[in-house]
């Protein structure tokens, strides 16, 4: 029905409007969108879109609940117009004109991200562009997605063309037609309607967090969950959607227009009120504290602004360091005007001009909802939309801060603000653009002050009191959290572009506020020592405190030092470091810092004083600047040095202990200090502006200042006797090591000071890999990441992996079959331990102490090895690579008379022996005698100085080394025991050096003070008046309390000490002291030296010990200098006996007693070591596998020597030996496990392969467990229940599995073993109460105790002697075993035993395993199961010994077999069961009964049904035990001669008619021979004739030709059959002979097993001719042997048994009769060689289950199922899904691949462990839960030893770390 056109037109009343409205809602809603339509295509179209706008007042009318859905339908029916949704969508998308892929992913995504093709370091790609691009050979990796993030292919500016996949390679979108403008009109004309109308619920929706009002923002979100997933729709449907929707999105008119809502109604108002208010506090500075007073208000104007930054360089107030009046409210208002000078914008309230802006709004009011995130990111390949979106994000940037900051879910916000703004500024071009239109940069550092502001604390280092400095507070939520990540990652992501960094860098203001910025955290978190008791609570800020530093500070600062490194950036590099140390200036004011550093306190952030040092090493390394126009004067360098030094003599002091009661935070602190993320940002900055400093200030300044931070100037005197007020005995030795350590790193250290990139990273490499051996990730990431990336992208810089294959060799992953799975290592070259270990790059970069250690260790390994030095060899000298010009001051160091003083004091020490000197300050003195060798000094500043000091004449080491000092004046206690008397001149007495080396005469009052002549120069010359020149030195006076511990000191007197030495005699005697001899170096020892000085003697003198050490700098100064040279010869040539005073003989003998008690410990160490292991391994050789070459030890019970006597036992537990008895029996330690392996085993010995897709499917039909189960279902279906039940096995699924380390112990013993077991408290891997406990001896997993029968071992006597009987009395003595009854057997302990182990082993496998019968329990069902647990263990030892006897008895597994055992048990529990002798299966098998015509009892199990091994195991299990012999013999014969027929039969039936007619034709005649009956063709005809007289048997398969039909059967090929199919039976029977005999089983080839155990069971009299296939072989046949009856009449009752079933039967006659017995080996799985195949495949598959997609896939290995791990879905009664299945597929033994870990789990009952992974990486690596993503490779070894530990059933033995699963797996 039209609707009249002028009714509209005319205008008619409101009432017919609305009447109209209502009609068209009436209407079918297709059909009104098509009439609309077509309207609205007319051109005069005004009343059509009037009327769809009517129809939408109503339709969206805001006031309905959003939950109705009714307003949705209706809108995607009139945007479809008249067509459906779906065909609308499809017609869309086929305008796709996008050229990129813009796939938005949430948190948990797989994503790829390649470095090779990425421009800007965010890219990432979906799988689908991944895998359609090309990136073999590129550095990519697969990640899980932290935040969300969005696909960059087809997006030039991120990453680069070669890498776009091939649909946005070709740009397919750029040939699309352009939309028809009818599609989309309804589009344009309805979606701002149902746009504003989402924004109207989000308004009325919203409530303030501080209202008192219930706040459930969620609840708003879930009502509008399907309006929200709308709009991502459609914008999922292409570019055309997303055209309109940014149109609508950016529209300001239309925005203007609806935004009110519609006019006159109150609900409108309200709806827009409510967003008004929101508005207003959406501004940074809220509006109450607006209001405060005028200063604040002051608007800041640009000249006012520049003026209020330029004042506060003045003393006003500095920059944003202080706080003016110490009153915080005045602080803020004060921050946000008199510093911005930029745009007071950032300050204002929101004000929006469109949807889109309002829409951001509410996204960021209601905290980032995922779906909103989704949506706006979704529209992002719309380049317009981009811009606009991206300055609508910077205008909230504030706004979103501010409400990030008062966010309760502030993780998940954090990660959905990255989500959208990485999206946004890794775009350089969009990053360029928004900071020139949109003031980013001013933002976002305002934004960031204005964050830390809210936590700011009053700084308390240095002066507490009159400090005006505040830092950051670590505690509080904002740094503990890491809230402020997101805002710095953005700051660090748009440094990253030139364009942007040099904007910053050009702006001074900015540059000044980010310093203010980073002066908050300079001295944060202070440490200050604890002196009297422990610190109650440990505080663990200092992880927010580094984290805070290495993020906010120090990743911008890289940021911004990769754009300074071309000549053309100096001017930056200037500024930077100008406002640095403007910054610094301001702070050392603010703190109150003049000259000595507050004692007892450490800060590690000093960040402004890195950003200074990376600066300016930047500056000189990169940009050719001066560095003395870059440096302050000398009082500000010695400020800046201050700190730096402070922390590192704090390392020392923490490492000596003394921070001891500041708990384990403080170590924690050093470590993090120097760890690999954070090194190059803290110590090395630290310790290079330490050397600039020292190459640039006073050098006998410096040295004096280190020894005294180091607390060790009373240490360094020549005293023999001290004191130190600073430090406890104990701690000084640590201390001055230290202090060595860290002068030799100060002057050899090259990182910032010349080295070339390539040369850091070989020599970090080398650090870490000398340390330990390493694998490929975790050196990549122990190598400090800045100055040199490793991703290898710098231009001209070698990659991590050259550099690594120069300095490492790999070691692949080896596998010890027990042991751990290795992975793939790195390890030094040989070379590299000769020439590039560098002991001091690896005291630097170690974390822990004990690594130093390692590293020397593998040095001294190697130098052994190599044959260069057996001894323990000292840390090698390296020589460094040249300093760069500009610091060559830093030489000065080593040529400082100071630094001589300390060295000549220590030497002397050290050859005196006095106390607390050690190896290593030796070492490090030596160290740095030849740094000083090596480095000359260039300018001698002799002429100046005028030998002015009585110690040395000059500042040039190799000068000093020669020069004697004769006596030195010394001071020491007057209690001294030599002062009392008048002592002889050469009797040593103490000296007392201060740090300072300075040299004053003491009687002279006049006391040097460090404080007040630290600015002028030092060298004084004072004491001219002593002929000899007497040094002596006096320590500084700072308040008297520091020097004078409690108690009265004892004054100090002065005393005169005569030495007569110089450094090279000290030298030359502590070679002699080293080296033990009295003339270690002979007067001609230098000429030989240089006279074999060619470069082969260089290696000699690099490695080596201290007499290495000292021989190689004697020979360097005598090289550098002719005057050493001769005072070398001359003091070498005194060979008289050493010169020390006489009171040290005594000590000398000391000594040498010393060494010779030690060597003599040392040798009886060795000895008792020797006898340890050698007992250890007489332990192994009988515990483990180890194959002992002297035959089986007597603890192997199975195989015991045959002896007359009784057996005896080792009881483990209380060591006593003797028999097992009635009263007190020994039992087995054995583990009993149930195990479905068998089951598992396929007719072929391939191994399954996995589906990767869905067209590959795994069958199980086919396994041995389905085979049995179905034909005894078969069986029972026909025959009576108990014949059924003693026919066949079962525990092909779920058998019985017992196994044993082969140790044996007195039950009474175990009992109270187990009891002491439960109350150990300790958390034991296994469960105590369901029996479980470890072997007391080789801690081997076990469950339970086989009692050993009492009684004599398997004598040599009765029973086996060979019997010459007739078989047919044999078959009658077995007969009459048999009927004998059981005597019921006596109650004892053993008996109960025995009971208790039965029920074990029932216990041990499920119900539904062990009941096969139809009713369950019945004795006949127990009888079949008891009989089965034999079975099971003799296959799985046929299966561990490859599934043959070829190798005879060298298994190990029969070493350590409890089988013997076992039978014994179960043989007693099944004589409970007396077989019927009207059923007896025995007299059928021997005897042919009188024929009863047609009523035998068709209800028994057919013989030729039956399955011989079982019938075996029975006759054996129910006959008396032991059994002789003779009888067993009998048994195998009787029942080979069944298998023979059965094998016959089921042949037969394989011939095609006319073959059956041929073989049928040709034996008959041989019946009659003389050896019919030995004669296969005889028994074969015989066998055709007979069942053939029933039609049906063979009737089946004539129907369909055999696939064997085709090849004719010949003697030979029926033969070969035969043979096989006797095998299986015969290798049982020869295991069980084997096991009960003791008889050795005989090594063959696999062509000759059927004759040996032929032969070996007796069925065969050995002949003369070994059986060889190339003889004409013995037939099988001959091997049978009749029970004195005719073979053919009992052939015939056997086939007569079969013939006559009833009809039914008859096709399943043929389904019973043919067995094939052989099975293949058990097999996993086969994987896929690329994980990624088998990872895209299953991590997104869905569970067959719950139909959802599992968060924790996993893999059955064994059956392929796929299931969820730990998923609620599938939970049945309280059990997970994985639990479940190993339950049902492995009996309780499940082995898992967890999609998204590829690792391995394995669940073994109760229990379940982490096995490792089989999937590695290219560097031979695991990658646990896919955290590098690399591509990752099958390992054949690993998952072979998974197969093997799975077959041979050793998880518990070999997997040690086990947990309880709960059921929640």
């Amino acid at each position: 029905s039209r609707i009249d056109q002028r009714a509209f037109t005319v205008g008619g009343n409101q009432r017919y409007q609305y009447m109209m409205a209502a009609s068209l809602l009436r209407r079918d809603k297709k059909a009104t969108a098509a009439h609309l339509k077509a309207d609205l295509n007319r051109t005069d179209n005004c009343a059509g879109a009037r009327q769809l706008q009517e129809l939408l007042d109503t339709v969206l009318n805001p006031e309905t609940p959003a939950t109705d859905t009714e307003a949705l339908d209706w809108c995607k029916c009139l945007i479809a117009g008249g067509d459906g949704f779906d065909e609308f969508c499809k017609t869309v998308r086929s305008y796709d004109n996008a050229t990129l892929c813009g796939l938005v992913w949430t948190a948990n995504f797989v994503a790829y991200r390649c470095r090779t093709c990425g421009i800007s370091p965010c890219m990432s790609l979906c799988a689908e562009c991944f895998n359609n691009g090309d990136h073999t050979g590129h550095d990519f990796n697969m990640f899980r997605s932290q935040a969300g993030g969005a696909c960059d292919c087809g997006d030039s500016n991120v990453m680069r063309e070669s890498g776009f996949c091939r649909r946005h390679r070709l740009k397919t979108g750029e040939n699309v037609p352009s939309v028809p403008r009818e599609l989309l009109l309804m589009s344009e004309m309805v979606l701002p309607r149902f746009i504003i109308s989402v924004i109207q619920y989000l308004r009325e929706g919203y409530t303030e967090p501080d209202s008192g009002s219930e706040r459930d923002l969620q609840k708003v979100l879930q009502q509008l969950e399907p309006q929200i997933s709308f709009l991502e729709e459609l914008t999922k449907m292409g570019g055309a959607m997303r055209t309109v929707l940014t149109k609508i999105l950016t529209n300001q008119q239309t925005f203007k227009d609806l935004s009110m809502g519609q006019e006159g109604s109150p609900y409108a108002k309200q709806n827009y009120e409510k967003y008004l208010s929101a508005l207003k506090n959406s501004g940074l500075v809220s509006v109450e504290e607006k209001a405060l007073p005028a200063s604040a208000e002051s608007p800041a104007g640009e000249e006012e602004a520049t003026g209020a930054l330029a004042s506060t360089r003045s003393e006003g107030h500095a920059g944003l360091i202080t706080l003016p009046d110490q009153r915080k409210m005045s602080w803020k208002p004060f921050l946000a005007v008199s510093i911005l000078p930029l745009d007071t914008s950032i300050m204002d309230s929101l004000k929006h001009k469109c949807f889109l802006e309002e829409l951001l709004f509410w996204t960021i009011k209601y905290e980032f909802p995922q779906k909103m995130v989704t949506f706006l990111l979704n529209m992002l390949p719309d380049q317009d939309y981009k811009i606009t979106f991206t300055k609508t994000f910077v205008q909230h940037y504030a706004f979103i801060m501010k409400t990030l900051m008062k966010s309760h879910e502030s993780d998940t916000m954090s990660n959905r603000i990255v989500h959208i703004s990485v999206q946004l500024f890794s775009n350089e071009e969009l990053a360029r653009h928004v900071t020139e239109e949109c003031q980013l940069l001013d933002v976002m550092v305002t934004v960031l002050l204005y964050m830390m502001e809210s936590c700011l604390v009053k700084s308390e280092l240095q002066d507490e009191e009159k400090s005006r400095h505040v830092v950051v507070n670590c505690g509080e939520a904002l740094l503990k959290n890491n809230t402020y990540w997101p805002l710095v990652s953005d700051f660090i992501n748009i440094l990253s572009h030139q364009s942007v960094a040099k904007k910053f860098l050009e702006d001074h203001s900015l540059l000044m506020l980010w310093m203010s910025f980073v002066s908050f955290f300079q001295g944060m978190n202070l440490n200050k020592r604890e002196m009297n008791e422990h610190v109650e609570f440990e505080s663990q800020t200092y992880y927010a405190a580094f984290a805070a530093e290495l993020e906010a500070c120090a990743q911008p600062m890289w940021g911004l030092l990769t754009h300074c490194k071309v000549k053309e950036t100096q001017e930056y590099t200037k500024t930077v470091v100008r406002y640095c140390l403007e910054a610094l200036q301001l702070w050392f004011d603010a703190i109150g810092f003049v000259d000595e550093p507050a004692p007892n306190q450490v800060t590690f952030h000093l960040p402004l004083h890195r950003y200074y040092a990376m600066f300016l090493s930047k500056a000189v390394k990169c940009q050719g600047l001066d560095l003395d126009s870059l440096l302050p004067d000398q009082e500000m360098l010695m400020k800046i040095m201050v700190h730096p030094l402070q922390i590192q003599a704090s390392l020392s002091e923490i490492h000596s202990n003394m921070w001891v009661r500041n708990g384990l935070q403080i170590k924690g602190q050093a470590m993090t200090y120097v760890q690999s993320h954070f090194c190059n940002s803290m110590i090395d900055p630290d310790i290079y502006l330490l050397q600039v400093c020292a190459s640039r200030l006073d050098p006998d300044y410096f040295i004096s200042s280190v020894f005294e931070r180091f607390k060790v100037v009373d240490l360094l005197t020549m005293a023999s006797v001290h004191q130190n007020a600073l430090l406890d005995s104990e701690q000084e030795r640590p201390m001055l090591e230290g202090a060595l350590t860290f002068l030799v790193i100060l002057t050899s250290l090259r990182l910032h000071l010349g080295m070339t990139d390539d040369e850091i990273l070989r020599s970090e490499m080398v650090s870490q890999l000398c340390m330990n051996d390493r694998t490929h990730s975790s050196l990549l990431d122990l190598i400090p990441e800045n100055p040199n990336p490793k991703s290898g992208i710098v231009p001209g810089s070698c990659s991590f992996e050259e550099m690594l294959s120069a300095v490492a060799d790999f070691k692949a992953p080896v596998f010890e079959p027990g042991g751990s799975m290795q992975q793939g290592m790195y390890t030094p070259k040989a070379e590299v331990w000769e020439k590039e270990f560098d002991p001091i790059m690896v005291v630097l970069r170690t974390v822990y102490r004990r690594d130093v250690q390692s590293a020397m260790d593998r040095y001294a390994a190697f130098l052994k090895q190599s044959g260069i030095h057996t001894g323990n060899p000292w840390p090698p000298y390296k020589e460094r690579s040249p300093l760069h010009p500009s610091y060559k001051g830093l030489v000065q160091l080593l040529h400082c008379k100071t630094l001589h003083i300390v060295i000549f004091t220590l030497l002397y020490k050290i050859w005196m022996d006095h106390q607390n000197m050690s190896e290593h300050v030796l070492c490090m003195v030596l160290y740095l005698i030849e740094l000083g060798l090596d480095n000359q000094d260039q300018e001698h500043k002799e002429e100046e100085e005028h030998c002015h000091d009585s110690w040395f004449p000059g500042t040039s080491l190799l000068s000093n080394l020669h020069h004697v000092i004769n006596f030195v004046r010394v001071r020491v206690p007057e209690t001294a025991p030599e002062v009392k008397r008048e002592p002889p001149p050469s009797t040593i007495y103490s000296f007392h050096s201060s740090a300072l080396g300075r040299l004053q005469y003491c009687s002279a009052a006049q006391v040097f003070s460090l404080v007040a002549e630290r600015r002028r120069k030092f060298q004084e010359i004072i004491n001219r008046s002593s002929t000899e020149a007497s040094a002596q030195v006096v320590r500084p006076k700072s308040s008297s309390t520091r020097w004078v511990p409690p108690g009265t000191p004892p004054q100090l007197v002065t005393e005169i000490l005569e030495v007569r030495e110089s450094m090279l005699s000290l030298l030359i005697k502590l070679h002699q002291k080293l080296s033990a001899k009295q003339n270690s170096l002979p007067a001609g020892w230098l000429e030989e030296a240089a006279a074999g000085g060619g470069p082969a003697d260089a290696g000699r003198h690099t490695h080596g010990d201290g007499i290495t050490a000292i021989e190689r700098i004697l020979t360097k100064a005598a090289g550098r200098s002719r005057h050493s040279q001769r005072s070398i010869q001359e003091i070498c040539g005194k060979v008289c006996p050493p010169v020390p005073p006489k009171k040290s003989s005594p000590a000398d003998k000391k000594t040498l007693d010393k060494e010779e008690r030690r060597t003599r410990a040392r040798e009886r160490q060795q000895k008792l070591l020797a006898e340890f292991a050698s007992r250890q391994k007489s332990f192994m050789e009988t515990a483990m596998d180890v194959e002992s070459p002297d035959g089986e030890a007597a603890m192997d019970l199975g195989l015991t020597e045959l002896m007359d006597s009784e057996i005896l036992y080792d009881c483990v537990i209380c060591g006593q030996s003797g028999p097992s008895t009635e009263d007190r029996p020994t039992g087995l330690v054995v583990l009993l496990q149930a195990s479905s392996v068998l089951g598992h085993r396929c007719k072929t010995g391939e191994a399954k392969k996995l589906p990767t897709s869905d067209e590959e499917h795994i069958y199980a039909a086919d396994t041995c467990g389905v085979a049995h189960d179905l034909r005894l279902a078969l069986m029972q279906r026909f025959f009576r229940e108990s014949s059924c039940l003693q026919s066949v096995s079962i525990g092909w699924d779920g058998g019985v599995y017992v196994q044993t380390c082969g140790h044996t112990l007195h039950i009474d013993c175990h009992k109270s073993y187990m009891e002491s077991l439960r109350n150990d408290q300790v958390l034991q891997g296994f469960s105590v109460d369901k029996g479980e406990f470890t072997c007391p001896l080789c801690r081997q997993f076990a469950n339970s105790v086989i009692p050993c029968r009492p009684g004599p071992g398997l004598e040599a006597g009765a029973w086996h002697c060979p019997s010459n009987k007739k078989p047919s009395v044999l078959v009658k003595e077995v007969e009459d075993l048999q009927g004998l009854m059981a005597p019921f057997p006596t109650v004892s302990n053993l008996s109960k035993e025995m009971e208790l182990v039965i029920k074990d082993i029932k216990n041990t496998t499920q119900k539904k395993y062990m009941d096969y019968g139809k009713n369950p329990g019945s004795p006949d069902n127990d009888f079949l199961f008891m009989y089965s647990v034999a079975r099971t263990n003799l296959e799985l030892e046929l299966v561990h010994r490859g599934g043959h006897l070829c190798s005879g008895g060298a298994s190990g597994a029969a070493k350590r077999s409890c089988l013997n055992q076992l039978f014994q048990v179960l043989a007693t529990h099944m004589r409970l069961y007396s077989i019927d002798s009207a059923y007896n299966p025995w007299t059928r098998l021997t005897q042919v009964t009188k024929s009863q015509g047609p009523e035998v009892d068709r209800r028994e199990v057919a013989m030729l049904f039956r399955d011989v091994p079982s019938l075996l195991i029975i006759f054996v299990l129910t006959m008396p035990q032991p059994l002789r012999k003779e009888h067993f013999t009998c048994v195998v014969k009787m029942l080979y001669n069944l298998q023979f027929v059965q094998a016959l039969a089921a042949l037969s039936a394989q011939f095609s008619p006319e073959e059956r007619q041929a073989w049928s034709m040709s034996g008959t005649p041989k019946k009659n021979a003389a050896n019919g009956e030995k004669c296969f063709e005889a028994l074969l005809s015989h066998v055709i004739g007979e069942l053939s007289s029933d039609e049906t048997i063979y009737r089946l398969n004539a129907a369909e030709p055999t696939v064997l039909s085709s090849s004719v059967w010949s003697p030979q090929s029926i033969e070969f059959s035969l043979r096989q199919f006797c095998l299986p039976y015969l290798r049982i029977a020869s295991l069980l002979q084997h096991h009960l005999y003791g008889d050795v089983l005989t090594e063959c080839l696999q062509e000759d097993e059927f004759w040996t155990l032929v032969v070996g069971l007796g069925l065969l009299a050995p002949g003369p001719q070994t059986p060889s296939s190339s003889s004409s072989p013995i037939p099988s046949a001959s091997c049978l042997e009749w029970p004195g009856v005719s073979a053919f009449q009992l052939v015939t009752q056997w086939c007569e048994e079969m013939k006559g079933l009833p009809e039914t039967q008859a096709e399943h006659t043929l389904t019973l009769l043919v067995q094939d017995p052989q099975w293949g080996a058990p097999r996993l799985l086969q994987l896929p060689d690329n994980y990624n195949i088998l990872f895209q495949y299953y991590h997104r598959k869905a569970c067959s289950a719950c139909q959802k997609v599992p968060k924790d896939p996993a893999l059955c290995l064994v059956c392929g199922t796929f299931v969820c791990l730990k998923g609620p879905c599938c939970k049945q009664q309280g059990t997970c899904e994985c639990v479940l299945h190993s339950q049902h597929c492995g009996a309780a033994t499940g082995i898992f691949l967890l999609i998204n870990a590829s690792v391995i789990i394995i669940i073994r009952g109760h229990r379940f462990c982490l096995w490792g992974s089989v999937y590695l990486d290219a560097h031979g690596e695991e990658d646990r839960d896919l955290r590098r993503g690399k591509p990752l490779f099958l390992c054949a070894e690993r998952y072979r030893v998974l197969e093997q530990q799975w077959v041979s059933h050793t998880f518990d033995h070999i997997n040690k770390r086990w947990g309880p699963h709960y059921n929640g797996l």
